[in-house]
């Protein structure tokens, strides 16, 4: 297999293009921005997300963070949390925040985490799968009539099933008052509630300080 290689003004251009893919995201429109735009951009948009970031977790109340939600991470409408507002000129007051689907036809009102079994969604308790329900809450099932809205009784890492959990929208005031990891500031988009490589692992296995070790030896 022939190697690519490039030299050093290539590879940083590379890296710049990257850098501007974290930072701009989609917003771009696909065009990307010119030098002006993108100066713009950073000097508006940028001061405001570190400000007003939003950390994004699944979990079950008063416990540990079952999963950190990150740009790439999928909503129960099959979106990206990168495909959803995320960026608030200023934090709302309303609770809890909602992070509506930005995508053109979407009806989810919020990004909502569906927990994955190997590489799927896990399925409802009327045994079909998340895509086969309404992307507007409760999630009704389109292929049953039986089904009262989706509910999983997948059991979590953490010991307790899925349908215990909740998508937990949070200020980093709010998280650091529950005493949760808030990273350093970062101008990227959508970060979610990652704060570090350890944030992609699950919750049982991350051993941070979002991790209630007590609860987790319960479960054990």
């Amino acid at each position: 297999m022939e190697k690519i290689q490039i030299n050093k003004d290539g590879a940083n251009a590379v890296e710049a293009y990257l850098e501007y893919r974290r930072i701009v995201g989609d917003e771009d429109g696909g065009k990307v921005f010119s030098e002006g735009e993108y100066k713009k951009y950073k000097e508006t948009v940028v001061p405001r997300r570190m400000q007003n970031r939003l950390y994004v977790s699944f979990c079950v109340q008063d416990q540990l963070d079952c999963k950190l939600i990150g740009p790439e991470t999928h909503c129960f409408c099959a979106h990206r949390y990168k495909e959803h507002h995320t960026d608030f000129e200023s934090l709302p007051a309303e609770r809890p925040i909602l992070l509506p689907c930005r995508v053109k036809g979407c009806q989810c009102a919020s990004f909502e985490y569906v927990p994955i079994n190997g590489s799927k969604p896990v399925r409802c308790r009327c045994k079909h799968r998340s895509c086969d329900h309404s992307e507007a809450a409760p999630h009704l099932c389109k292929k049953c009539s039986l089904c009262v809205g989706y509910g999983s009784p997948f059991t979590c890492g953490c010991g307790q099933p899925a349908y215990a959990h909740q998508t937990l929208v949070e200020t980093r005031k709010e998280r650091m008052a529950r005493g949760r990891p808030v990273g350093r500031e970062v101008p990227y988009a959508a970060m979610g509630g990652l704060t570090g490589f350890s944030s992609l692992l699950d919750g049982y296995l991350r051993l941070d300080r979002s991790v209630d070790m007590q609860h987790v030896q319960h479960a054990e």
